[in-house]
């Protein structure tokens, strides 16, 4: 039996906007958890058209909008633990040791 492991990178869109501190911080903690984790972070401005059509789709309360796989995640600051958890827990379930990125066969 061959079984196939799926290490392909979470996607992270941040949709961010000029001048907003709770952006560059986001920016900054998945910049950290890509060095934990496989990420595929993608920014886009909010003035862009892909932005509006995402904001005017999720109706974000703050900035930043972070989308995980395409799904709503979070607004505003960017809720590291929980994000940290949510990877770890998607790691595992692939069966990878996040720390490392291997992958852990077990018996």
């Amino acid at each position: 039996m061959v079984v196939q492991l799926d290490t392909s990178p979470v996607s992270v869109t941040v949709v961010h906007a000029e001048a907003c501190h709770f952006c560059d911080e986001a920016e900054r903690e998945l910049t950290s958890l890509a060095e934990q984790f496989a990420l595929a972070v993608r920014l886009v401005p909010l003035d862009s058209v892909e932005g509006r059509s995402l904001v005017d789709l999720h109706r974000p309360a703050m900035n930043p909008l972070v989308l995980v796989d395409g799904a709503y995640f979070s607004s505003g600051r960017l809720p590291r633990k929980k994000l940290a958890r949510l990877l770890a827990a998607r790691a595992s379930a692939a069966g990878l040791d996040a720390g490392r990125g291997a992958a852990s066969v077990g018996r």
